[in-house]
């Protein structure tokens, strides 16, 4: 196979937050063509995405290897300088400097309006908020989490009613938010599994009456002298968040699948490769 094709591989895998799977391929693509700045590159995101500092260490050795070989690669010079900007001045020191250099370097090559400045400044406007910034940016991170997980909860209602009625379900394939459907529904099915299906069903109805009724009941036991300070309202919260839970384990298992089917996609090119040469 060409490096075309490893790096087309990586960008449909690191699409779905496959990174392992994107790490596994530009190896294989490195392996088999030989060190190359875009599967450098790859390699490095797909590390720099878990955001640990052992694959920090990784992914800039990744960069620093690409940019050994292409020291004006824009892809990389970018890559590598958002990993130093949002790295701890104080336990990486090194890489805040570096950061300027970088951002020096890619001033100088890549023109106004190009993809890679417009990167530059994102990053740097999100380098530069304030505590108050992080608190407003994280709140709407949690307000985004929760419109996801009501829109998917309203299509998996709705799924199950068809595979209630006995409706034949379409092979998924590689369709990301199809697979996650198909596996919230395998996921509720079940007798078991009916009174979380309700809770879903009626979600924003089921949290206003468990905050009401969680409430209620902290203001009760207070009240009645029973404890000075109550929590046990909040026990109420299990089921609402055991049927969440659930769609976020779904979403990782739909996320799994469509990964090993690509994966299996690629190793089937990679196996067809040799007999087509």
């Amino acid at each position: 196979m060409e490096q075309q094709q490893y790096a087309e591989q990586c960008s449909e895998l690191f699409a779905v937050g496959g990174y392992a799977a994107v790490r596994k391929a530009a190896r294989a693509g490195i392996e088999e063509c030989g060190p190359d700045p875009v599967l450098l590159r790859w390699l490095g995101q797909a590390h720099a995405a878990e955001d640990e500092d052992d694959h920090d260490r990784a992914a800039e050795a990744a960069y620093r290897q690409g940019l050994a070989l292409a020291a004006d690669d824009l892809g990389l010079l970018v890559s590598y300088w958002e990993l130093c900007l949002r790295s701890d001045s104080f336990d990486h020191p090194h890489r805040a400097k570096r950061a300027v250099t970088l951002q020096q370097r890619i001033e100088e090559l890549a023109p106004p309006g190009s993809p890679e400045r417009g990167r530059v400044d994102a990053a740097v406007g999100w380098a530069g908020r304030g505590y108050w910034d992080d608190v407003v940016a994280s709140a709407a991170r949690g307000q985004a989490e929760q419109e996801v997980l009501a829109e998917q909860s309203v299509l998996v209602t709705d799924a199950l009613r068809r595979a209630a009625r006995g409706e034949v379900r379409e092979d998924t394939g590689e369709d990301l938010h199809a697979a996650e459907l198909a596996a919230a529904v395998e996921l509720l099915q079940g007798p078991r599994n009916a009174p979380l299906r309700l809770l879903l069903a009626h979600r924003v109805g089921a949290y206003v009456l468990t905050f009401l009724a969680s409430f209620t009941l902290n203001k009760a036991l207070v009240w009645s002298g029973v404890l000075r300070f109550s929590m046990w309202g909040w026990l109420l919260w299990i089921p609402l968040l055991v049927a969440e839970a659930k769609l976020r384990q779904a979403r990782r298992l739909g996320q799994q699948r469509v990964i090993a089917r690509m994966q299996a996609r690629h190793e089937e090119a990679r196996d067809r490769a040799p007999s087509a040469g």
